[in-house]
């Protein structure tokens, strides 16, 4: 019974600390010398652990819609901050300020989100403070 438990113990201890390292920080995936500022309609919510994700779709100047995934902080942090499925309906139109995934692709690690009635939330992500952005309508 002994050696079960500690075989058991290995297994859990192992396996948590493959998770463990599979969080990443902020410049390993994002470009802090790359502001965007996206506005778009946002299409899902992700409130999942170690990062809430939110979905919108952005039309370009030349019409077409990009869909971008934007990373935000643990769903309990943005919670106490007031933010939710319902205060984040789908469909509503959102501003994020947020930085470029490095690898280029259209993901960005958001650091705000302007709500359509003005109100600001700081989304207490990975991203460091503002600097100025890259618009994209």
């Amino acid at each position: 019974m002994r050696i079960l438990l500690i075989v058991l113990s290995a297994h859990i201890m192992f396996f948590t600390s493959i998770q463990l390292r599979a969080h990443h920080s902020f410049v390993a995936e994002f470009d802090p010398t790359q502001p965007i500022q996206l506005r778009g309609i946002l299409t899902e919510v992700e409130l999942i652990n170690p990062h809430s994700w939110f979905h919108i779709d952005v039309t370009g100047p030349d019409g077409l819609v990009v869909s971008w995934a934007v990373e935000a902080g643990t769903p309990n942090t943005l919670f106490r901050k007031g933010i939710t499925r319902d205060t984040l309906p789908v469909g509503v139109e959102i501003l994020v300020d947020g930085y470029r995934a490095k690898d280029g692709t259209n993901t960005a690690s958001g650091r705000d989100i302007t709500f359509p009635d003005g109100r600001e939330v700081y989304l207490e992500g990975s991203a460091p403070p503002a600097q100025d952005a890259t618009s994209i309508p």
